[in-house]
């Protein structure tokens, strides 16, 4: 690697590394004027005016972005997935030595990793990291998006691709990209609080499913729960239970058990409240059916734990 790729791309890996800390610090999603600071100047993450964007002096670009269209709006380019899972996003114009499209080929042609910006709502972004250009369509005038280093990404297979590594490989690139979706979905409608407790440090909340992937649940807010680490997990495990009117009930053999203060102030002292944080949109309020549908679950493992005469 010579000495001006080594620059790029130690300029790239510092405007990711700050992008960590933000996610970090419970930042979920992004505006137009998000910002990094490197070598004592702010620089901008984006431009979505133009969709790839280049900081001033760098040679590859640093991120794209899909702006936001309401159902029905056109769209100036149409960007889109793949059979294999990939994004697939569109040069600007027709004219391949475009600034902004010999940006973006630099970036591809040295493996530098970029940011995708996909916006959700007009003016708020979703961010992906790091994510690599790895191919150009040239009919199509697109380049393919993807989670996955150019050093996992086999050029040479022709789509739709049949080895089973580089199936499972992509299929995790697009479960990655719809966690990520979905958790900001879910921290964005609850404010970022647990529905439980309302506890509010984001690195300790989760994006719950109502009614898991596994048992085919939607990918939506209004299947989802932001919950902290202990009631995700005491809730996925029919521990609690959360009714169609959004009342929280622990298991009765737990609400029996004696063990210290951690128990009785993290569980059971929440038996019989109602949640305490909930989306303030209608739409994104807890479809009842859902919970019904887990909250049915949750009283099977009661039954199961707690019989007629006691704890079994």
């Amino acid at each position: 690697m010579d000495l001006q790729v080594f620059e790029e791309l130690r300029l790239h890996e510092a405007a990711l590394r700050q992008l960590d800390g933000y996610k970090a610090a419970g930042r979920e999603w992004y505006d137009r004027n998000a910002t990094f600071e490197i070598n004592h100047e702010i620089v901008r993450y984006m431009d979505p005016q133009t969709g790839i964007y280049k900081p001033k002096g760098w040679r590859g670009a640093l991120s794209i972005s899909t702006v936001f269209r309401a159902p029905g709006q056109e769209r100036p380019y149409e960007d889109k997935f793949g059979p294999d899972g990939d994004l697939r996003y569109k040069l600007r114009g027709d004219n391949l030595v475009h600034h902004q499209n010999t940006a973006l080929f630099y970036a591809m042609e040295h493996g530098l990793p970029i940011v995708w910006f996909e916006g959700f709502e007009p003016g708020k972004y979703y961010a992906y990291w790091p994510m690599f250009l790895v191919r150009e369509g040239p009919a199509e005038r697109e380049v393919t998006v993807t989670a996955h280093g150019p050093a996992e990404f086999n050029a040479d297979v022709v789509y739709p691709r049949q080895d089973i590594a580089i199936k499972y490989a992509l299929r995790e690139t697009k479960q990655r990209l719809h966690q990520a979706r979905f958790r900001a979905q879910v921290m964005e409608a609850y404010e970022c609080r647990c529905a439980v407790c309302r506890l509010a440090h984001s690195p300790l909340l989760d994006a719950a499913h109502i009614i898991p992937d596994a048992e085919s649940g939607e990918p939506s807010v209004s299947n989802g729960l932001a919950l902290c680490k202990i009631h995700h997990t005491a809730y996925d495990g029919n521990l609690i239970g959360i009714t169609p009117k959004m009342v929280v009930e622990v298991r009765g053999d737990i609400l029996a058990e004696k063990d210290g203060p951690m128990l009785l102030h993290g569980l059971q002292e929440f038996h019989g409240r109602s949640l305490m944080a909930v989306p303030r949109r209608r739409s994104d309020k807890p479809d009842p059916a859902c919970l019904e549908a887990h909250y049915e679950s949750f009283l099977q493992a009661s039954h199961t734990a707690v019989g007629p005469t006691g704890v079994v």
